[in-house]
């Protein structure tokens, strides 16, 4: 019987396809589990030995892949155990926050490979963007100056991310007239861009290699200069319609309260947030109160996060007041998230999340106080233990993910 060259065509479409399917979905496996021999990825992917072999060859050709022979101690040939290549294909990271910028370059095994901080905070205006971009223009140029490849990069910020424009609705300076920040990225480097609100990275760090890895429904409080929620349901980030889920931090929660960066009163961020804690301890000192922070009142302006921390720690009586405080009404406001998701773990992430149990103490008791028993029967909040790293290991599995997916 003859084919046509149209019917040929389709047929040889048909197979690259399967082949690129099958060669994303040995990725994501090996990204997601580790080491796997061919027979246990034959088992688990369903592809036959002798197809899994060739892709396998292909993979190892292209450095995406390593095998490493090991021994059994059997007769016969070792088997290879293969697993994700860590010298050649990485990712660059872009952790951004309001005070600084960090450039991170990890591989697929989740281990970091550079990292720089920046003095350059961020701000809505296209100046921001230029500086940004000349990062990440130096640090793919400086990598493969040294032999490495990034084959993606991943964006974590805060503000309002729509999920399918990646367009920042918060920071609108970061777009230009012709070209949204992603764009101009991923036309110059012809790669592929993904940008995810930082607290949504967090969790998704949390809920893969941190302490909520044994739950499926949890949710992540990122204690930061602001206050973001992030959640995770049936192991999936929760992100709403627009990818706006999570706005905790501007759900008023004092009518009669002060004036909010985003313009309306009374904010959970006004009085949950690092910076609200910062600010009370201010004009506590300003008006006599009795502490060892006092040391700070000829020049407030140099009190840290760690000196109130480091002083409620060694008992001062002002410092434990004001992170009781803080951590009564962060409590408050998680006990309506715990209404509306009803989780199996709280996660509190952020720089507050330093205070350890000074924060965890106080939002206990207000969630107990304040959620219906069936809620908080088994409810368990804990403090993140992998810290920072949350928001980059999340950010790298989210980039796995995608670049991995098929559709």
């Amino acid at each position: 019987m003859q084919h046509s060259l149209k019917e040929l065509s389709y047929k040889e479409s048909a197979v690259e396809s399967k082949k690129i399917k099958n060669k994303r979905n040995i990725l994501k496996y090996l990204y997601f589990e580790d080491k796997k021999s061919i027979a246990e990825l034959s088992e688990a992917l369903f592809i036959s030995i002798p197809t899994l072999t060739a892709h396998l060859e292909e993979l190892l050709e292209e450095k995406w892949l390593t095998g490493e022979e090991v021994d059994t101690k059997k007769q016969g040939r070792n088997p290879t155990i293969y697993s994700l290549n860590p010298k050649y294909k990485h990712t660059l990271v872009i952790d951004i926050t309001t005070r600084s910028t960090k450039a991170v370059i990890l591989n697929f095994r989740n281990e970091i490979v550079s990292e720089k901080v920046y003095d350059l905070g961020l701000t809505n205006d296209l100046s921001f963007r230029t500086h940004l971009l000349e990062i990440i223009d130096h640090t793919i140029e400086g990598f493969a100056g040294k032999g490495g490849e990034v084959v993606a990069v991943g964006l974590t910020l805060p503000g309002l991310i729509n999920k399918q424009t990646g367009q920042n609705k918060t920071y609108l300076g970061l777009d230009s007239e012709n070209s949204s920040l992603s764009q101009a990225i991923s036309a110059k480097w012809d790669i592929p861009v993904y940008i995810l609100n930082d607290t949504k990275a967090t969790v998704f760090g949390e809920s893969l290699f941190g302490v909520g890895s044994e739950q499926n429904h949890l949710l992540s409080i990122n204690v930061d200069w602001g206050v973001g929620l992030a959640v995770v349901i049936n192991g999936q980030i929760f992100n709403g319609a627009s990818g706006f889920a999570g706005e905790l931090g501007h759900v008023q929660v004092n009518p009669d309260g002060e004036l909010c960066r985003c313009g309306k009163i009374g904010c959970l961020d006004t009085v949950a947030s690092a910076s609200a804690l910062l600010t009370k301890v201010k004009r506590g000192l300003s008006n006599g109160e009795v502490s060892s922070l006092a040391r700070f009142k000829a020049n407030l302006e140099e009190i840290t996060l760690e000196d109130v921390i480091d002083a409620a720690s060694k008992g001062d009586g002002f410092a434990i007041d004001i992170l009781y405080n803080i951590g009564i009404e962060l409590g408050k406001g998680l006990s309506v998230a715990v209404h509306l998701f009803n989780p199996r773990i709280i996660v509190i992430d952020g720089v507050l999340s330093k205070a350890g149990n000074l924060i965890v103490n106080p939002v206990e008791f207000a969630i107990n106080k304040h959620c219906l028993p069936d809620f908080k029967e088994n409810l368990t909040i804990k403090v993140t233990e992998i810290g920072d790293s949350a928001k980059l290991l999340g950010m790298n599995a989210f980039i796995a993910k995608r670049l991995f997916k098929n559709d």
